[in-house]
Parts: C-alpha cells; sequence; structure tokens
C-alpha cells in the first residue's frame, strides 16, 4: 500500500487535481482508508478447545474402541483437538480426564500427560494411552464391553469446546479368542497351501498373542506357502507369506529379548510360562 500511495500522489494525483476536485478528493479518502484497516482478533482469554475422534479433517464419530486385550502393556487412542480463535506464540497444553460408567476401571490405565498445541498452531492429532498390565483386574471387559468418556481438564489455558466437541467416548473391551488357524488349518476350498500359526509362532497362549499384535499390529492372519509369486503380505486377505513368516518371528524373538533385558521378570503367559518363539 505505501508504493501504491506514493505513486499515486506523485503521477495520479497532480494530473487528476487539474481535472477536477472531486476526482482528487475521493482518492484522498481512497487512500486514507487504505492506510487504517481493522481486522477482527479473537479473546485469547477465553480460547475453547474442540476434541473429538474421527477424522482429521472434522469428522466426528459417536464413538472410538479400544481393546487392552490388542496390546501387552501400552496401546493408544488417536483423536484430534483444534482451538476456536488464533494461534499464540508460545506453546499451550492440555490435559485430558475419564468420566462416566467405567471410569473408575479405567482411569488407572490412562497416562498422565501433557498435550502440546505448539506455538502458531491452532491443533494436531494426538494419542490418549492406556496401560493393559494397569487394569484393577485381568477379568475387566472381558465378558461385557465397557464405557468411558473424556474431556479438557478446565485450566487457565482453555475452556470446553463448541457443542459435540466438548468430549469423546470410548468402547473398551479386554477380549481376545484364540485364531482358528493357531494349531490347525481350517478346511479351504481353494487349493493352496496354507501353514498354522503355531508352525512359526509356537504354543498359543492369551499373552503371547498380546505381545505378537502390539508389535506385529496383524491379528488374526493367514500364512501361506511361499510357493509363487505371492506378496510377502496381502492387505486385502490378510495373508501373508510363509517366507514372511520367518522374519516376523526372528522379529519377535528380538522383541522378546529387548522386552526380557528391560524388565525385572521376564515375559511370562497366564500359565505361568515363559513364553517363548
Amino acid at each position: 500500500m505505501n508504493t501504491y500511495r506514493y505513486h499515486l500522489q506523485k503521477y495520479l494525483l497532480p494530473s487528476l487535481a487539474r481535472r477536477g476536485r472531486g476526482v482528487g478528493l475521493f482518492l484522498l479518502l481512497t487512500l486514507w482508508s487504505c492506510s487504517h484497516v481493522d481486522v477482527p482478533t479473537y479473546d485469547t482469554e477465553e480460547t475453547r478447545l474442540n476434541i473429538w475422534v474421527g477424522t482429521a479433517a472434522g469428522i466426528v464419530y459417536e464413538t472410538t474402541s479400544y481393546n487392552y486385550s490388542y496390546a501387552y502393556e501400552e496401546g493408544s487412542v488417536t483423536f484430534y483437538a483444534q482451538i476456536t480463535g488464533l494461534p499464540v506464540d508460545h506453546d499451550r497444553t492440555f490435559r485430558l480426564e475419564v468420566f462416566g460408567e467405567d471410569s473408575a476401571a479405567v482411569a488407572p490405565t490412562v497416562r498422565s500427560e501433557d498435550f502440546v498445541i505448539p506455538a502458531g498452531a491452532i491443533g494436531g492429532t494426538y494419542e490418549l494411552h492406556l496401560n493393559t498390565q494397569l487394569l484393577p483386574s485381568s477379568d475387566l471387559f472381558t465378558e461385557h464391553d465397557g464405557k468411558v468418556q473424556f474431556r479438557v481438564r478446565p485450566s487457565e489455558e482453555f475452556m470446553l469446546g463448541t457443542e459435540n466437541h466438548q468430549a469423546f467416548t470410548v468402547i473398551v473391551k479386554n477380549y481376545l479368542a484364540k485364531p482358528d488357524n493357531w494349531d490347525t488349518v481350517p478346511e479351504r476350498n481353494d487349493m493352496i497351501i496354507y501353514f498354522p500359526i503355531s508352525k512359526y509362532f509356537g504354543t498359543y497362549s492369551r499373552v503371547k498373542y498380546q505381545f505378537m499384535i502390539e508389535h506385529l499390529g496383524l491379528i488374526d492372519f493367514n500364512i501361506r506357502s511361499s510357493m509363487g509369486a505371492i506378496p510377502a503380505y496381502d492387505e486385502e486377505t490378510n495373508t501373508i507369506s510363509a517366507s514372511y513368516a520367518v522374519q516376523l518371528q526372528q522379529l519377535m524373538q528380538r522383541a522378546l529379548r529387548e522386552y526380557n533385558a528391560t524388565h525385572a521378570t521376564p515375559l511370562t503367559d497366564e500359565y505361568g510360562e515363559l513364553v517363548t518363539f
């Protein structure tokens, strides 16, 4: 705007002034209006923080689910947060608190942590962590699902979010079924050779299966003979090749060694037996 005003004053105004005072006066008023623009701002002292589960694009789900059996120790629930108003020039933190009908049982499993909205940002994607080993009882949520909600703990930084963004609901479970193909392969009609999971990962236990899911991210997968050209992992059929199964077995052996080296007690299953791969 300063450069624009300079050229108008030097070249256009003298010329237009000769044509009529009305035009020149109009341009002077235009220049003055350009030099001062009131930008609306938000009161950052009353910033609201919206939270939800769903998608980063803002689609809100009524609930999300979390299965304690899918992690031997700690797993996570993804949620999103975004402020109303403008970003600021410093980091801001917030915490969540659990409430609802099963909150007494779930609260001990929730990691107490600060979530950070960085300076200059208006929100982000976050992980809420829950630890299976901290459940008050291993029988909790094994026969019926639980239900809890999470909301932003009140603070000087943030007020509760707008309607439908003040809390989110998590359905909690804690059951894990032994895969049908762990010890034997059910009959199939596709004439393809499949192997039981036990061929590569040994005797089944719930603790072992939890540990595998936590490190491999695979549930109820199939193992197919590596004869012929097949992918290491076929996502559509949840099938891995036999050669890839060997690699995953070695990965689990390394994960078990690391676990045993960093814990006072080696990984032991629900029967009191040491877990092996």
